[in-house]
C-alpha cells in the first residue's frame, strides 16, 4: 500500500480532479488499497470541488462532489510516500517549507518527463475545465509507471 497526495492552490479545481483520476487508474491496475488524497496550498476554508470540476469529472465518470478542500500541512506530508504538484510554484513553495520532505515532491508533468505546470482553469470558461481534464487524464495516464515506482519505493522505505 502506498500513499499519494496531489496538491495545488486552492483544492478546489485541478487536484480533486486528478486525484479522482488517479484513484480510477489505480484501481484498474488492482491498486485498490492505495490512499489518494489532494490537498492545497492556500486551502484556507474547507469547500467543495468547484462546480466546471464537478462537470468535467462527471462525464469523465467521476464523482467528486463528496471533496471537500483541505490545506496541506505537515501531517498530510508525512502520511504521503509521494506528494505530486500541479505547478512549479508548489513544488518551489513546498520543498522551502518542508524540506525534510523534499524527496517526496515531485511536479506531476515530471511523470512524463516534462516539466511544465498545469495551468489552473479557475474563473474561467468550462472549455479551459475540460482541457485541465484532458491533460490530467493524458499526465496520469502516460505517466502511471512512474508514479508507481516512486510511490513503491518511498512506500518501502517508511517500512
Amino acid at each position: 500500500m502506498a500513499n499519494i497526495l496531489i496538491v495545488c492552490t486552492a483544492n478546489i479545481c485541478r487536484s480533486p480532479v486528478a486525484a479522482a483520476l488517479l484513484r480510477d487508474r489505480l484501481a484498474r491496475r488492482g491498486l485498490t488499497n492505495w490512499q489518494v488524497l489532494s490537498a492545497g496550498t492556500w486551502a484556507m476554508v474547507a469547500r467543495g470541488a468547484s462546480r466546471n470540476s464537478i462537470e468535467v469529472a462527471r462525464r469523465a465518470g467521476l464523482d467528486i462532489t463528496q471533496h471537500r478542500s483541505m490545506m496541506v500541512d505537515e501531517r498530510l506530508l508525512n502520511g504521503a510516500d509521494l506528494v505530486l504538484v500541479m505547478e512549479i510554484g508548489h513544488a518551489e513553495a513546498l520543498r522551502a517549507e518542508f524540506p525534510h520532505q523534499a524527496h517526496k515532491v515531485h511536479l506531476l508533468a515530471e511523470m512524463v518527463g516534462q516539466t511544465y505546470s498545469i495551468a489552473d482553469p479557475y474563473g474561467g470558461p468550462l472549455e479551459e475545465y475540460e482541457r485541465m481534464v484532458d491533460g490530467l487524464t493524458e499526465v496520469i495516464e502516460d505517466g502511471l509507471e512512474r508514479i508507481i515506482v516512486l510511490a513503491k519505493e518511498n512506500a518501502n522505505g517508511r517500512g
